[in-house]
């Protein structure tokens, strides 16, 4: 694994694995909560971003902790599912959470499969953690895993804005993903992007498909 950021410490450590607690929600539990902060449950957006693709693709969640939305996509048909996962302690839950998913421990800057090993590469809730002047090198290995697709679920910013996250800082920045992706890289195309509003305040969630172009 790459040297450790001050955020990767973080959230392999103690933070992280509180986190990891709250977070290990049943599914229908996790779809309750997207519909209560959204109006509408993660199933159904998946659907309309990837609910036409071959569901035998080859997938991986970069940023998977127990395996929640693998479990969704597993759920809505899909059967070559991979995870890659900074912290070992949700990497142990999610082995006994799954079946017929293969998670490893892993990070973001080092993801440990060939170049364009996956059909689709994605991340939810995940690039908003790291660094701004890391941030580069995240997408880096994200799009050298992805043969075609990349798919994100993130906060949203027309620019860079830092969030205090439960206390902390340096720990958490929206900003406009699916631009960041295009402006890194000339061969991406964007397929689709829906931005969510939370029901009770002013933030908003951007989820986008990108495509590699010839």
């Amino acid at each position: 694994m790459s040297e450790l950021t001050s955020q990767m410490a973080k959230w392999s450590g103690e933070f992280g694995r509180d986190y990891t607690d709250r977070n290990a929600l049943s599914l229908a539990e996790m779809e309750a909560l997207y519909m209560s902060k959204y109006g509408v449950n993660r199933t159904s957006m998946n659907t309309r971003f990837i609910g036409a693709l071959d569901r035998s693709m080859r997938i991986l969640e970069v940023g998977s902790n127990v395996g929640n939305q693998l479990l969704c996509l597993q759920r809505m048909g899909f059967t070559s599912l991979f995870g890659v996962e900074l912290q070992g302690y949700a990497v142990e839950i999610s082995k006994h959470r799954t079946q017929h998913i293969n998670i490893v421990e892993g990070a973001v800057f080092d993801i440990a499969f060939k170049d364009e090993f996956f059909d689709l590469v994605f991340t939810s809730g995940v690039l908003i953690h790291i660094a701004p002047s890391d941030i580069t090198k995240a997408l880096q290995e994200i799009h050298r895993c992805s043969r075609r697709l990349i798919w994100g679920f993130e906060y949203f910013s027309e620019g860079y804005a830092e969030v205090v996250y439960r206390g902390n800082a340096g720990l958490l920045w929206k900003t406009n993903f699916p631009q960041l992706y295009l402006d890194t890289f000339g061969d991406l195309r964007l397929v689709k992007e829906e931005r969510f509003k939370y029901k009770d305040d002013a933030n908003v969630d951007t989820m986008f498909l990108l495509e590699k172009v010839e």
